[in-house]
């Protein structure tokens, strides 16, 4: 494809991405589906493209707003146009080579539009004149909350926060160690590194097409940040126990956890929507777990959680957030969040750990995990929920972090705080509780064919 070629693919994207509701993975990967001719260099071509807009957005609308005074709006043409001058560095000449109108190219710059261009060229992205939400590539409205976590260390975590992320793996213990995963890797021509924190972490120096290699399909390693690795390590879940996954998605942090139990034991996936579930059992069968039972819940007060009662000894909550943590991977989705959804988000939280609670037998464990920067999303839940809930008590994340991984914990002492720019991962909040004196109801019976070390999948589920 030509270079102009590239920039007309990425502004449909863009369009696609504003005026829908889909994550801009899911709309890069359904545009690039649709047209197999597209080759993989130029697909990552229109991607970096794409992802400089999401990422500098905030800066981008304001100097559009500044030098055209108006003629033009932002949308994703002028956005793009912006980006290739101030993030790229482009000339008003290349940009004209480009948009040239030709076949597969955008159309030609309008009056307004060559304006911008000659406005922006030799600028860079940031400004003096700047407000600091928009110097730092946030929305207004979330800007003084994270203020009121980071201070005057805010410009540090957000420059971390828009950077890409690294390729992180787990490597899965019930098939390989890191070492004989690291050398499968290699033979090839993969070159990975030990994470710094997760044991079971490896890190890729560049970018490869991972799903063609041996060692993903044969199930040694599963693609998962290092800090998603620390929180399902942090879990403790033992071979034997009964745990469960209780916001599992599409099973992430289920495989984690079911390789660290080595399938014996019972751990159970649920989540509201049946069709993540559905697609957790491929990657299940390729990484040889089956002490995996799958569960679909009308909501976080499913009748299956009652009759379930202080039962398990794990119960893992990786609670529904704005997702401020992951915004390296999904930039798009701090222009989709409101304060609405925060506040929303906020009882919905709370309500999932208060029904989820119920599940943990009396010694037993409930980790709190959210990838969001946000106290109201983090620390406040956890306090709330203690307060709420008399019969758990903090375990601190020092202490569980010298159990399983070893040494001193980097995120705190009492809850674990992860961040891009003290950590290298992606942002990451863990809290744990452990249940003290008996639970108001009485566990049920056990299932039959559902005995303590007997794994199995749910055949209901089962694809």
């Amino acid at each position: 494809m030509s270079p102009g070629a590239r920039i007309a693919a990425a502004i449909d994207i863009l369009s696609a991405i504003e005026g829908g509701e889909r994550p801009a993975d899911d709309i890069a990967a359904d545009h690039f589906r649709r047209r197999r001719y597209i080759g993989a260099k130029d697909r990552v071509q229109i991607s970096t493209h794409v992802y400089a807009v999401l990422r500098h957005r905030a800066a981008l609308d304001w100097w559009i707003a500044r030098a055209s005074h108006g003629e033009v709006g932002a949308q994703a043409r002028s956005r793009m146009i912006a980006a290739l001058l101030l993030v790229d560095s482009r000339t008003p000449e290349d940009l004209a080579a480009s948009f040239d109108g030709d076949r597969f190219r955008p159309a030609p710059l309008l009056p307004a539009e060559e304006r911008l261009a000659r406005a922006l060229a030799g600028r860079t992205l940031t400004h003096p004149a700047m407000p600091r939400a928009v110097a730092n590539h946030l929305p207004d409205w979330l800007e003084p909350y994270l203020a009121s976590v980071y201070g005057r260390h805010l410009e540090d975590e957000m420059t971390a926060l828009n950077l890409p992320a690294p390729l992180d793996l787990r490597v899965n213990r019930l098939k390989a160690d890191r070492d004989g995963a690291r050398q499968a890797l290699a033979a090839e021509h993969v070159i990975a590194e030990p994470t710094p924190w997760s044991p079971l972490g490896l890190r890729l120096k560049h970018r490869v097409p991972l799903a063609g290699t041996a060692a993903f399909k044969d199930g040694l390693v599963e693609v998962q940040d290092e800090g998603s690795q620390v929180a399902a390590l942090l879990a403790d879940a033992q071979p034997g126990m009964r745990v469960v996954d209780f916001c599992a998605g599409a099973g992430g942090k289920t495989l984690a956890l079911a390789a660290q139990m080595q399938n014996r034991g019972k751990l159970v996936a649920c989540d509201v929507a049946e069709w993540r579930l559905d697609r957790a059992g491929r990657r299940l069968r390729r990484a040889g777990i089956s002490n995996v039972e799958r569960r679909a819940l009308a909501s976080e007060r499913d009748p299956w959680v009652k009759r379930h009662a202080a039962s398990f000894d794990r119960v893992l909550v990786d609670a529904p957030c704005l997702g401020i943590g992951s915004w390296r991977r999904n930039p798009d989705g701090k222009w989709r969040a409101t304060p609405t959804d925060l506040a929303e988000l906020a009882l919905r939280q709370r309500d999932i750990l208060l029904s989820a609670a119920r599940l943990v037998r009396p010694g037993g464990r409930l980790i709190y995990v959210t990838c969001s920067l946000l106290r109201e999303e983090n620390e406040a839940q956890a306090e709330a929920f203690l307060a709420a809930s008399p019969d758990f008590a903090l375990y601190p994340a020092a202490r569980a972090w010298a159990e399983t991984i070893g040494g001193h914990c980097p995120g705190g002492d009492d809850y674990l705080r992860l961040t891009p720019a003290r950590h290298g991962t992606d942002g990451f909040f863990v809290a744990q509780f452990e249940r003290h004196g008996p639970h108001p109801n009485p566990p049920p019976q056990a299932e039959e064919g559902a005995r303590e070390g007997e794994g199995f999948l749910d055949p209901e589920f089962e694809s």
